[in-house]
């Protein structure tokens, strides 16, 4: 199981085909669920229906504290564990590590990237914003020509992504999840973004915003939003998208929510040892910049990422944007992690929706974050 798109679906396909014909009486069949159901609903009860599944890091708590998993570093290689942690772009490997044992292998990377539309910049005159200033300046040659996608988990990720930005990150303190004046300032931000994006942003996840800049000219800058390399692929779609780094909040371009995804192993499935054969192959440098990346893939591997014939496949995507995964921003991954999450997409959607102002805002986050590490105890 992994979630539906050419990122997610093509390389799986791609590398169950390549496998089966080195072993042939291997037969691996992927089937896909979509991006929401990726990043919002319980996965430990995909260890009951899958062998192999593809998933996001903050599920690692709950993941270690059910047991459905294997716990990969009990099964691999103590050498190859190593050289998958050297490897891998930015925190990707750390982020699937919990309670001391690592549950996926990091075989796709991402972080909240800025895309952007070259020619429609060129067309007004505009350069590539370096800063939050020059964001909101370039937002005011029309509405929409800056929208970001702000479906309530993603208006989330870019909250989480403007208070790291600043050197103030949520859940560096033990009870409150950011300080207030970090958290008003994100607010705020986030706010103007709203009023100046596209009318139907709101609805929008990371997939339907870059779909609407490849496909129309309504949007022409985007400063946040989990990057796909497919869309800076010529003839992926009618536009070409171009990415680089996320605005500056006055130091350099840092804390970008990382995402990603990593190859799990049901604890459940009999036939391990060929398992781990192929999610290693996969993980491993070799594939991951040529089948993986040739397929639509966006690998895991550093190896990829500084590759010249995996920048010249996507226009320079992995280099222009790996400084953003290197200093990217890690999620918490503890055990209940993911109901919080989704809680507080809520309350960040009630906040776009005027239905709380910034202070109830921080105030509810903060709450259920108590109610959180109460149950944790």
């Amino acid at each position: 199981m992994t979630w539906k798109h050419d990122r997610g679906l093509a390389p799986m396909i791609a590398t169950a085909a390549r496998f089966h014909e080195t072993h042939p009486d291997v037969l691996i069949e992927w089937e896909a669920r979509s991006l929401s159901e990726f990043g919002e609903a319980p996965v430990e009860s995909l260890a009951e229906q899958y062998d192999l599944v593809v998933l996001d890091h903050p599920y690692m708590g709950a993941l270690a504290r059910a047991g459905s998993f294997l716990p990969l570093d009990e099964h691999l290689p103590a050498a190859q564990i190593a050289e998958f942690a050297r490897s891998t772009t930015g925190p990707s490997h750390a982020s699937y590590v919990c309670d001391g044992h690592l549950w996926a292998l990091a075989i796709d990377a991402a972080a909240q990237v800025a895309g952007y539309r070259a020619d429609l910049l060129e067309r007004e005159g505009a350069r590539f914003p370096e800063s939050w200033d020059d964001v909101v300046a370039l937002a005011r040659i029309r509405p929409g020509f800056v929208s970001l996608p702000l479906w309530p988990l993603d208006s989330l990720m870019c909250f989480f992504t403007l208070c790291a930005s600043t050197g103030d990150p949520c859940f560096a303190a033990e009870r409150t999840l950011v300080s207030r004046e970090t958290g008003k300032y994100a607010l705020d931000l986030l706010h103007r973004l709203r009023d100046c994006s596209a009318p139907d942003a709101r609805s929008w996840n990371p997939i339907a915003i870059w779909e609407r800049m490849s496909t129309t000219d309504q949007v022409a800058y985007c400063p946040l939003a989990f990057g796909y390399s497919n869309y800076a692929r010529p003839g992926y779609r009618s536009h070409l998208l171009s990415f680089g780094k996320i605005p500056s909040a006055g130091r350099s371009p840092v804390g970008a929510t990382l995402g990603g995804a990593g190859l799990a192993i049901s604890a459940r499935w009999p036939h391990r040892e060929v398992a781990l054969e192929y999610a290693a192959w996969v993980a491993g440098s070799e594939c991951q910049r040529t089948l993986y990346v040739q397929s639509g893939g966006q690998p895991g591997s550093k190896a990829a990422w500084t590759d010249d014939a995996a920048n010249a496949l996507t226009s320079g995507y992995f280099r222009a944007t790996l400084p953003v995964l290197e200093n990217s921003w890690l999620r918490p991954r503890f055990a209940g992690f993911v109901g919080y999450q989704n809680l507080a997409a809520e309350i960040i959607g009630d906040f776009l929706s005027a239905r709380r102002s910034a202070n109830e805002t921080l105030d509810e986050l903060d709450r259920i974050l108590h109610l959180s590490i109460a149950s944790r105890s």
